[in-house]
């Protein structure tokens, strides 16, 4: 398993709302969101509201808490854990932030099976605010308009797959919903596997734009759909892999390219 990576969203892909509007809402705030949310970008916002919720006398203690209530996809964490336990490398990249990610995978129990969580910056000031900043200093430049100017997904996962190249890590596995998905997922290559979230905004884009995706779809539309189809490529992957093994070690043998084709096949779902 250690050639496998596996790259999760997080908003509505391991947890099943949006973890921003979960804890604006959660804390009462969420009118004047709706009146600023006209006024500038998202992650700038979200760092206003902070310091809202600051003034309001909301502590880090009640966000923390808020975190810890958050409604999470039934059955992701065991997936995360069985497949951390079969060794793949797990990570994340989130245009959520990093104190609401960490807390709440901590909260879970699962924090330790990611190797890189890739998310908005977040930390707490000296006044006890939390502040969040862009995971972008400039805008990215990306020519995909469903890339906020904060973070471009894509261009997370192409420095991954440059340095996993020098590892020799080779065959990765994204999961997302959102737009801002869609871009990452076509920067996959043809041996890799994209997990959309079915009849999201990421599941119509890649269903209206096959031609710019690479990898294997195999969509998923809830919890057990998603902890199956993961758990299956992961077994599809195992398959094909010690079968070129084993081709490797005997070198007099030759397996025909069909014979993965269907290990393939008996292995993973129809999308």
């Amino acid at each position: 398993m250690a050639g496998i990576v596996v790259v999760f969203d997080f908003d509505k892909t391991i947890i099943d709302l949006d973890s921003d509007n979960w804890v604006i809402d959660e804390l009462g705030a969420t009118d004047l969101f709706n009146r600023l949310l006209p006024t500038m970008p998202w992650n700038s916002l979200m760092d206003r509201m902070m310091k809202e919720l600051h003034d309001q006398g909301k502590t880090i203690n009640d966000i923390e808490q808020v975190l810890k209530r958050v409604p999470v996809i039934p059955r992701v964490v065991p997936a995360i854990k069985a497949a951390h336990a079969l060794g793949c490398d797990l990570r994340i990249v989130s245009d959520a932030n990093v104190f609401y990610i960490e807390t709440i995978l901590k909260h879970l129990g699962i924090h330790d099976c990611f190797t890189e969580i890739n998310t908005n910056p977040g930390y707490v000031d000296e006044q006890g605010k939390l502040r969040i900043l862009p995971y972008h200093d400039v805008h990215h430049g990306c020519s995909f308009n469903t890339c906020p100017p904060n973070m471009c997904k894509g261009l997370v996962i192409e420095r991954m797959q440059a340095s996993l190249a020098k590892k020799g890590k080779k065959r990765m596995i994204y999961l997302g919903d959102g737009a801002g998905d869609f871009c990452p997922s076509s920067k996959l290559k043809e041996q890799d596997f994209v997990m959309p979230r079915k009849d999201f905004p990421v599941w119509k884009l890649i269903n209206d734009n096959c031609d710019l995706i690479r990898a294997e779809i195999h969509g998923w539309s809830d919890g057990e759909e998603q902890q199956h189809v993961l758990l299956q490529i992961i077994k599809a992957i195992t398959i094909e892999e010690s079968q070129f093994l084993s081709a490797d070690c005997c070198k007099f043998q030759t397996i025909p390219i069909n014979t993965v084709h269907e290990a393939l096949l008996k292995a993973l779902p129809l999308p």
